[in-house]
């Protein structure tokens, strides 16, 4: 599937299409009416996730103490009253 870009305003598209092949109007971004492109970053260049923990045990590792615990905050950010 082609991924086309509007490199102004920089709105990603999914087509079934080439861009070759659409109408002249649906080669405008939706959102700004610029052209549209063909997506320069269309290929994912991440081969692997690189923070990547244990599904089974989620959190730090045992025997070590969660980092900032004491810079948590305890009380609500807001009041409701504004």
């Amino acid at each position: 599937m082609p991924r086309l870009a509007c490199w102004k305003c920089g709105r990603q598209l999914y087509t079934t299409a080439p861009l070759e092949s659409l109408f002249a109007e649906e080669r405008r971004c939706p959102r700004c009416g610029a052209f549209l492109n063909d997506d320069r970053r269309g290929v994912e260049r991440r081969s692997y996730d690189r923070r990547q923990g244990p599904a089974k045990n989620p959190g730090p590792p045992e025997g070590i103490e969660e980092r900032r615990v004491e810079d948590r905050r305890k009380d609500r950010r807001r009041t409701k009253g504004g």
